[in-house]
């Protein structure tokens, strides 16, 4: 199997455990993002000898059993019978001072949930062996809070990771390694459905089209992932209906919060604050606020920032009934294409050229650098009317205004030049107008207007 992007977070595994010595990881991040094939590939380069251990949630002489099964096959042991995991940690530890040795404990929350003092436990053998063993101890987990609470100052294992890393989605760029067949215009509306989680990406088709693969994949009954957002959100979230609730209002485009709670029927303004802070920490919500007011409660928005999540909501859950008794091709043709091509993937569009900006900042192809970007919000003084721009960033001389498009007609001047009187008309003064086009220009750039073209953003090297 292929293994695609992650190359700053592969560098930083890979540095850690080649370093001397000890050496303590942590790695954490939603399910499916690819903690564990992370560090497998990490550790596949490293002439080492590794355990690696997925915790259960069962009890602890079992995860013993098992945590001996797997440290004896890597050593070349007989049968272990430690019955307690203190004592086969101990020996783990013990066995790394004479030989450089990996352990990792994938799902560490479950050994965490069914021992208690886990985490004291782990403390004391690294404190004890920090200058006598050369095990690297790697801990993965998918409950982020749980994994954030072994960061806090009132737990044992704190200030005792020497590398943190918090695994988000890929962005666009990297998830286009998983389809290279695709053109871009494809390889957008792909992103906008199955986002940046590897294992969605490895299961696309890209000898297929764009609507085979999304009836294939979640748009069917009986399809691969018709049922991987409930089960995945069910495993985390206690009540579902207010999930649901908050999660369909979003995907009709309710973003603010007093709008959410009216739309959403939840019982209480105390329960959407509970339901939106546990679906952030899932990250699966994020909380955005204008980069001109930022501080502004009532400008701040909430939205899906998972696709898959996204496109559920949107067309699978809001149209639960007809797919049970259509074709799979009818339902696509009437609940899905017009709104996907006209409305949904180029929004999508619109958090990909984010992307493509921070990745293009990064890289130092942004001259001057980029400080913030983000969503700018108005107020008309001549309408008497307020709204927001989606792309807008800021840099050392001002703002500078980006316009996504991803029409098939390719963008005029007159398009152009009516789109900068829009933007004046309200206030907003920008140095610099940039629009991104899927489909290109009839004019010419100048100083003042520059052109990017959606090939743009998929070019080697970005």
């Amino acid at each position: 199997m292929i293994f695609h992007g992650r190359k700053k977070e592969l560098k930083k595994l890979r540095d850690a455990i080649s370093a001397p010595g000890m050496g303590t990881m942590l790695v954490y991040g939603r399910r499916r993002v690819g903690k564990s094939e992370l560090v497998k590939q990490a550790i596949s380069t490293a002439d080492t000898v590794y355990m690696f251990y997925e915790c259960k949630q069962l009890a602890e002489q079992s995860n013993a059993e098992g945590l001996n099964r797997v440290t004896a096959e890597a050593l070349g042991l007989p049968k272990l019978g430690y019955q307690r995991i203190e004592d086969i940690l101990e020996y783990i530890f013990k066995a790394a001072v004479s030989k450089k040795m990996i352990l990792v404990l994938d799902e560490y929350p479950y050994l965490r949930a069914n021992i208690a003092g886990m985490d004291s436990i782990l403390q004391s053998l690294i404190d004890g062996y920090r200058d006598s063993t050369q095990l690297k101890l790697v801990l993965l987990g998918s409950y982020v809070d749980v994994m954030k609470s072994l960061l806090g100052k009132a737990n044992p294992l704190f200030g005792r990771m020497d590398v943190i890393i918090d695994l988000k989605q890929m962005d666009y760029y990297e998830a286009a390694e998983f389809y290279p067949a695709f053109s871009p215009a494809d390889r957008v509306r792909i992103y906008s459905v199955f986002g940046g989680i590897p294992y969605y990406n490895r299961l696309i088709d890209d000898r297929r089209s764009v609507k085979e693969n999304i009836m294939s994949l979640i748009a069917s009954e009986g399809a691969r992932l018709e049922n991987e957002v409930p089960l995945y959100l069910g495993a985390e979230i206690a009540k579902m209906t207010n999930a649901n609730e908050v999660f369909s209002a979003m995907a009709r485009g309710y973003s603010k919060y007093s709008d959410i709670l009216s739309q959403s029927h939840v019982s209480s303004g105390p329960t959407l604050v509970d339901i939106m802070d546990k679906l952030i920490s899932m990250e699966v919500v994020i909380r955005t606020a204008p980069i001109n007011d930022e501080n502004n409660r009532r400008k701040a928005g909430y939205h899906i920032c998972d696709n898959l999540s996204l496109f559920y909501y949107r067309y699978m859950f809001a149209h639960a009934s007809q797919l049970k008794i259509m074709d799979p091709d009818t339902f696509y043709d009437r609940y899905i294409h017009p709104d996907f091509e006209e409305s949904y993937v180029p929004h999508g569009f619109e958090r990909i050229a984010r992307q493509y900006l921070v990745r293009a900042n990064q890289a130092g192809m942004i001259d001057p650098v980029l400080e913030k970007i983000g969503k700018y919000y108005y107020d008309d003084p001549v309408s008497r009317t307020n709204g927001e721009f989606d792309v807008v960033a800021k840099d050392e001389k001002g703002y500078v205004f980006y316009e996504v498009k991803f029409m098939k007609n390719r963008i005029t001047e007159a398009m152009i030049s009516k789109e900068i009187e829009q933007v004046r008309a309200t206030g907003l003064r920008c140095h610099r107008y940039v629009f991104i086009a899927r489909s290109g220009f009839t004019g010419k750039e100048t100083a003042e207007i520059k052109h990017v073209m959606l090939d743009e953003l998929y070019k080697e090297g970005m």
